[in-house]
């Protein structure tokens, strides 16, 4: 349980319908629900999210609130970017998923992405002049993209105009939360 109240705060969250690391999804989603704040989660197809547990063991079922082709980035406050291999390497396919990512990052508001999740941003050109971790497997995509890649649990970045936090990993999850709480706490409007 968080103390902090996140109540009138709107974040989506971006998946695919397979693949998405299930602790990286569900964790981040009943904490911010726990703290008051609306999540939904918008993935490729209406059809539930069947995530896994370390790239391979299944997971909990999530039923999405949208489809992303229905998603009206402009509601939102935050942006939640699950890794899971196989879910970023589908995201960052998805012409919906860069749409509301370039959304996000136009308008200045934040987004978070953890361990894969930020192939997204790789793909969206999004990261010249960004410092942020990942997966440590996504270093060199991430420096080949114009950002600078560091090793740490977590990292905000607010170059650029718009705010990225990132981390690597589920083992990160508890500074990831902390981060994002922070941002979203400090948000006007």
């Amino acid at each position: 349980m968080t103390d902090t109240d996140l109540s009138g705060r709107r974040v989506l969250a971006i998946v695919t319908n397979y693949g998405v690391e299930q602790d990286e999804l569900v964790v981040p989603v009943r904490h911010l629900r726990d703290a008051g704040a609306t999540v939904d989660v918008a993935a490729v197809t209406a059809d539930a999210v069947r995530t896994l547990v370390g790239d391979k063991d299944p997971g909990e079922t999530v039923r999405p609130s949208m489809a992303l082709s229905d998603a009206d980035p402009a509601g939102y406050d935050l942006l939640l970017v699950p890794g899971g291999t196989l879910n970023a390497d589908t995201l960052r396919l998805q012409s919906d998923a860069l749409d509301i990512l370039r959304s996000f990052t136009s308008s200045g508001r934040p987004v978070a992405a953890i361990c894969h999740g930020p192939w997204l941003l790789v793909e969206a050109g999004s990261l010249t002049g960004k410092t942020l971790t990942s997966y440590a497997s996504l270093q060199t995509d991430i420096r080949n993209a114009g950002g600078t890649w560091v090793d740490e649990p977590v990292v905000a970045d607010d170059a650029d105009g718009w705010r990225l936090i990132t981390s690597r990993d589920p083992g990160d999850l508890e500074d990831f939360l902390r981060e994002i709480d922070t941002v979203l706490s400090a948000r006007t409007g």
